[in-house]
């Protein structure tokens, strides 16, 4: 783990020194096929995930009269934690698991080899534009997902036990701050450039045939899951406690 994690670091210096060189083009493909692509799985997800919130919490604050909170407490559990990690989650699923199968192919068909006898840095060339798109789009689904998760707990709310759409929303406004979403938006830049490092990263380090692209995708998987949730706990850790 800690030697991955220094590859990890390495690379992230050497596609940050390549950022000038990448295209635009580049970038925008590779936005399309992590964020764009994943978008409705996420929205998906973050609709289910706040209306399961809104069933588990509804009747219990109904029961005790306090029903006038479940719009902000949703808004908040939605903003804070539940759309940047399940977002987050279902692209590494998704995307950043191609990514990894993607470059792995590339090593061990030797594509890697080719351009790096064109004097031109492989790492750069592969790692920059996922990272660039990664942290600039990952942000722009969650934002997405925030407000399709209040709207679906609202909708479930007004379902379930008769709550005005009003009182939710206000409730809603009441509890939301900027500095939640800001947060929120900062760490879904962190976690789709890391979904994107590792992901690469263990692809890049991929050796053999296909059986190993496999299971280096596997990894992949696991390692990103692993490496985001540490990050999870550490930006909340600075952010909520600190």
């Amino acid at each position: 783990m800690i030697e991955f994690l220094g590859q990890c670091v390495q690379n992230l210096v050497k596609s940050i020194k390549y950022t000038t060189q990448v295209r635009f083009s580049s970038i925008i493909a590779q936005a399309a096929s992590i964020s764009y692509d994943s978008l409705p799985i996420s929205l998906i997800i973050a609709f289910i995930a706040s209306a399961v919130i809104a069933i588990q919490v509804s009747k219990q604050f109904l029961m005790s009269g306090a029903e006038a909170y479940i719009g902000g407490t949703i808004a908040v559990v939605m903003i804070r934690e539940i759309a940047p990690g399940f977002v987050a989650l279902a692209i590494g699923a998704r995307a950043g698991t191609a990514i990894s199968a993607e470059i792995a192919n590339m090593q061990v068909t030797s594509q890697v080899d080719a351009i790096k006898t064109l004097k031109v840095d492989p790492v750069g060339y592969y790692f920059a534009p996922r990272l660039i798109a990664s942290a600039i789009t990952v942000p722009m689904v969650v934002l997405l997902a925030e407000l399709v998760g209040i709207a679906g707990g609202m909708f479930i709310s007004h379902a379930t036990i008769d709550l005005h759409p009003a009182r939710y929303m206000n409730s809603a406004w009441l509890w939301i701050s900027t500095r939640d979403i800001y947060i929120s938006l900062l760490k879904a830049s962190i976690f789709g450039a890391l979904i994107a490092l590792v992901c690469a990263t263990q692809g890049y380090n991929t050796h053999g045939g296909a059986k190993e692209v496999g299971i280096s995708t596997t990894k992949a998987a696991i390692l990103s899951t692993v490496y985001m949730l540490i990050a999870d706990f550490l930006i909340n850790l600075v952010f909520y406690i600190l």
